[in-house]
C-alpha cells in the first residue's frame, strides 16, 4: 500500500502544473488581503474554491481522457447552429484572451516583486526578464520537461509558505470557524470574488482538459488522474490558506496592503530578517510558473476553440502565447500599482467564470462525446450549485441582488 502510494506521488503530472497555475502572485496577493482585513473569516470562500476546483477539473479530466479533445474543442462542436457555434468562439476567445493578458500582467509583476524585493533591481527590469525567460522556456521545452519544472517550483512554494504559517502559531479554533461558518462581512464581497477567481481559473479548465492527454491514453487513467488532482488541489489549498493565516497573524484586522512584500517586512519580528527572503522567493517561484501556464492555457483554449493545431511547436499555438506575454511585459512596464492589477485580474477571472462552468455542464452531459462517461446526476447537482453561487457573488459586486 505504501509502495503503491509512493508511485502515485511519483507520478504526479497534470494536476501539478494545474497547481502551479492557480498558485500565482494573484492568489498569494488576495490571500494576503483576505487574512490582513478579514482574519480568519473568509477561509471558507478558499475551502470552497478548493471543493469546486476538484469537481471542475476531474470533468474536464475526464472529457480529455475519453473524447481525446481538449475543452475548446468540445466548446466549439457543442452547438450545431452556426449562429450559437460563432457566439460561443467569440466569448471563449475574447473572455480567454483578456482575462488571461490581465493574469499575465499580475503574474509578471508579482514575480518581478519578489526579485525586486532581494536585489533592489527595479520591478520593470525583472518583469522583462521573467517574461523572456518564459516565453524561452515555452519555446524550447517539451511537456514533460515543463511539467517538472512546475513540480519542483510548487515544492519551493509549498515550503516558503507553510513554514511562515507554522511560526506565527495562529489561534486553531478561530481557523475552524472561519473554515465552516460561512460569512460575507461587510466590504468583502469584492475580495470573496477575487479569491474564487484566484482558486478556480478558468484556463486551468482548458489547460488541464488539453495536458492529461499528455499524461493518460484510455480511460483506465481516469481513476490515477483523480487522484492526481485532488492530491495537488489539497497542496494549493494549504499554501492558500498558509498565507491567509500568516497575514491574518501579522496585521491588525482591517489593514489595506499596497505591495505583497508588506508581508515580510511585518513578519521580520517573528522570523528574523530572513523573513523577507523566504516570502519573496515563494512569490517569484508563484510568479514565474504562473507566467508560463496563463499563456500555455490561453493558447490551449483559443486553438482548441478555433480549430487549429494544438502542438507546442507550432506557429500559431506560439502566436497566441507569445502575444499574452508581451502584452504581461508591457503592462507591467507602465508602472501600475501591483495590487490593482493583481486582484483586478482575479477578480476578471472570477466574472467570467460562470460563463465558462455552464458551458462546461452542456459539454459534460453531451452523450455524443463523452457516451457512458457524461456527468452522473450528483455530479450534475453539484456543478449547478457552483454555477449559481459563483453567478450570485458576481452579481452581488454589481448590487444587482442587493
Amino acid at each position: 500500500m505504501k509502495t503503491k502510494l509512493l508511485g502515485r506521488l511519483k507520478n504526479l503530472g497534470p494536476g501539478a502544473v494545474v497547481a502551479a497555475a492557480i498558485v500565482g502572485p494573484g492568489t498569494v496577493t488576495t490571500a494576503s488581503q483576505v487574512g490582513a482585513q478579514f482574519g480568519f473569516t473568509l477561509i471558507w470562500t478558499l475551502i470552497f474554491s478548493i471543493v469546486a476546483t476538484m469537481f471542475l477539473q476531474e470533468m474536464v479530466t475526464r472529457l480529455g481522457i475519453v473524447s481525446r479533445k481538449d475543452l475548446g474543442t468540445a466548446f466549439r462542436e457543442q452547438f450545431e447552429n452556426p449562429i450559437l457555434k460563432i457566439l460561443t468562439i467569440i466569448l471563449i476567445v475574447s473572455a480567454i484572451g483578456i482575462g488571461n493578458a490581465a493574469y499575465e500582467t499580475g503574474n509578471i509583476v508579482g514575480g518581478a516583486i519578489g526579485l525586486s524585493t532581494i536585489t533592489g533591481m527595479p520591478v520593470q527590469a525583472w518583469g522583462m526578464i521573467i517574461g523572456v525567460s518564459a516565453g524561452l522556456l515555452l519555446w524550447f521545452g517539451s511537456y514533460k520537461m515543463l511539467e517538472k519544472v512546475f513540480v519542483g517550483l510548487i515544492g519551493l512554494m509549498s515550503f516558503s509558505f507553510l513554514i511562515t504559517a507554522i511560526v506565527v502559531k495562529p489561534d486553531l479554533g478561530a481557523i475552524f470557524k472561519g473554515a465552516f461558518i460561512p460569512t460575507i462581512p461587510d466590504g468583502g464581497i469584492i475580495l470573496i470574488i477575487s479569491l474564487i477567481g484566484t482558486t478556480i481559473v478558468p484556463y486551468t479548465l482548458f489547460l488541464q482538459s488539453s495536458i492529461v492527454q499528455e499524461r493518460w491514453k484510455s480511460k483506465e487513467g481516469i481513476s490515477e488522474s483523480r487522484f492526481d488532482i485532488i492530491t495537488s488541489l489539497i497542496v494549493v489549498g494549504i499554501m492558500a490558506s498558509s498565507i491567509i493565516i500568516t497575514a491574518a497573524m501579522a496585521f491588525p484586522l482591517g489593514t489595506q496592503l499596497d505591495n505583497p512584500t508588506e508581508m515580510a517586512n511585518q513578519l521580520e519580528p517573528l522570523l528574523g530578517s530572513w523573513a523577507k527572503y523566504v516570502f519573496s522567493i515563494g512569490i517569484f517561484a508563484a510568479g514565474t510558473t504562473s507566467a508560463m501556464t496563463a499563456p500555455l492555457g490561453a493558447a490551449y483554449a483559443i486553438t482548441g476553440v478555433l480549430g487549429w493545431e494544438r502542438n507546442l511547436k507550432s506557429i500559431k499555438f506560439r502566436v497566441i502565447w507569445m502575444i499574452i506575454i508581451l502584452v504581461g511585459i508591457f503592462f507591467t512596464g507602465l508602472g501600475y500599482s501591483p495590487i490593482q492589477i493583481i486582484v483586478f485580474s482575479q477578480y476578471a477571472n472570477g466574472l467570467i467564470l460562470p460563463i465558462i462552468v455552464l458551458f462546461l455542464l452542456f459539454v459534460m452531459n453531451n452523450r455524443r462525446t463523452l457516451g457512458d462517461n457524461v456527468n452522473k446526476l450528483w455530479i450534475n447537482i453539484v456543478g449547478w450549485v457552483i454555477f449559481a453561487i459563483t453567478l450570485a457573488l458576481a452579481l452581488l459586486s454589481f448590487d444587482i441582488l442587493g
